[in-house]
């Protein structure tokens, strides 16, 4: 089982690979497309290194390694040398003479050597399968990516467009489980804190992010965690428009395919088809660079102006439910939404676990091009103010606490007030009225020794 902690958000494809079981790593390494993957996401110097010992068959002594950059740059070389170890692509070893020395991981060696000679064959094409009668074009692709996306969005929003999309009970359960959802007291599926974090991620950031969530599932439901991020690792470079088999994919990747055609990451003309076509949601989908065409035809619909009042240029009742999560709705027309940002609005959002920022990256990333040609390109006035609310709801912390009173003379106050001190289970005092708080955990202590006391 793959050693994932299910409640981080937002890791990179490095920190999820670095979270794995030494023995998943050796197993994903012995494919040449996860060792092109990590290469490609380690930093700079990481890589130089690589380079330069993967054809030395034998131990490099670690001072020769640090002699390859001068004094300036010792440090980042640590942690590029530090990243090489907890990913296992390395080890040290003691040679003859007592010298540490770094010895690449064998597997990784053979098979990112192996990926310089890859060639097509008959598991990565459809030629023998001759042309697709039913061929999709990249726009077909892009259409589809995005309202299959959008399916789960509404889903997590609870809009009317959700009922009619179809939303499975394994992707339903990932939601649960991943914290982006929650049962209320009659048991039924709402939206949580983290969910409504989730809403206002951009696209790419979105369907990593479940994604990983997806793989700590994966043995849950008896599939191949290996198998599926291997697979996950092929479409990743994955020529956008070109059709794959399916015949050659094992049981655990022919269920994946499944899910990832539900959440719009592959497109199957049907279920039994023997082929498919991975969209943009796939494609360098653990660089980040993955983009859909609909997603950037509407990033400008966004207009904000000084008077906190909001233009939204858009007919889909998703970006209307996003758009009211911080927002006061006022007007609904055919291609436009008016609503405005409040002070209750903005508390409201962040009642919900919705931070300021997010609410002004979010704003930012989907301005109108009239917007995006000014800077900065939210009013200036409307970034401070957002912060200043969020400020002025933290001005407050709530600790939950027991009032002890009633007090019959100073002296016991005294006792009581300096028991919960010493104990540090004390939380506020005032002499004047003889009343002491103390916190929850602390509170059975304390009334002990009250009582004790009265009885002495």
């Amino acid at each position: 089982m793959p050693n994932l902690n299910e409640k981080k958000q937002q890791l990179t494809f490095l920190e999820f690979t670095k979270s794995l079981a030494p023995a998943v790593l050796e197993q994903l390494y012995t494919q040449p497309t996860t060792c092109i993957a990590v290469y490609r996401e380690l930093p700079i110097l990481a890589r130089h290194i690589i380079a330069r010992i993967l054809f030395v068959n034998h131990p490099v002594p670690k001072s020769v390694v640090s002699s390859w950059v001068t004094s300036d740059y010792q440090s980042e070389q640590l942690a590029a040398c530090e990243k090489l170890s907890q990913l296992r692509i390395w080890q040290e070893h003691q040679i003859p003479g007592g010298l540490i020395a770094y010895n690449l991981n064998d597997i990784f060696r053979a098979n990112f050597q192996r990926s310089f000679h890859a060639q097509e064959d008959i598991h990565t094409t459809t030629s023998h399968l001759g042309p697709d009668k039913n061929a999709r074009d990249i726009a077909f692709l892009d259409k589809y990516a995005s309202e299959r996306w959008e399916i789960v969005l509404h889903f997590l929003v609870g809009t009317r467009e959700a009922r009619h999309g179809g939303i499975t009970p394994d992707i339903h359960a990932i939601l649960l489980h991943s914290g982006l959802m929650k049962l209320d007291n009659d048991d039924m599926p709402i939206i949580s804190e983290l969910g409504f974090q989730f809403l206002l991620m951009d696209r790419s950031s979105q369907v990593w992010n479940f994604i990983q969530q997806y793989l700590a599932t994966v043995e849950s439901r008896s599939q191949s965690f290996v198998e599926c991020i291997t697979f996950l690792l092929q479409l990743n470079f994955a020529t956008l428009g070109k059709d794959f088999p399916t015949e050659s994919l094992t049981d655990s990747q022919q269920r994946f395919v499944q899910h990832l055609r539900e959440l719009g990451l592959v497109y199957q003309r049907k279920r039994l088809s023997n082929r498919f076509y991975p969209t943009r949601l796939a494609v360098n989908i653990v660089t980040g660079q993955n983009r859909i065409a609909g997603e950037t035809k509407d990033k400008g619909f966004i207009v904000v102006e000084t008077n906190y009042r909001v233009y939204a240029y858009t007919d889909s009742p998703l970006h209307v439910a996003l758009l009211s999560l911080f927002c006061d709705m006022l007007y609904r027309f055919p291609n436009m939404v008016v609503g405005n940002i409040t002070r209750d609005s903005v508390r409201q959002a962040l009642m919900h676990g919705i931070k300021s920022e997010q609410i002004i990256n979010y704003l930012t990333m989907h301005a109108h091009r009239e917007m995006v040609a000014t800077k900065p390109i939210l009013p200036a006035t409307i970034i401070d103010q957002i912060r200043l609310w969020e400020i002025e709801r933290d001005r407050f912390e709530f600790t939950e606490g027991v009032l002890y009173n009633q007090f019959i003379s100073q002296s016991e106050y005294d006792k009581i007030r300096d028991f919960a001190k010493d104990i540090g289970v004390l939380i506020c005092e005032n002499a004047q009225t003889r009343t002491i708080v103390v916190d929850k955990q602390g509170h059975d202590d304390v009334k002990k020794f009250w009582k004790r006391q009265k009885k002495s």
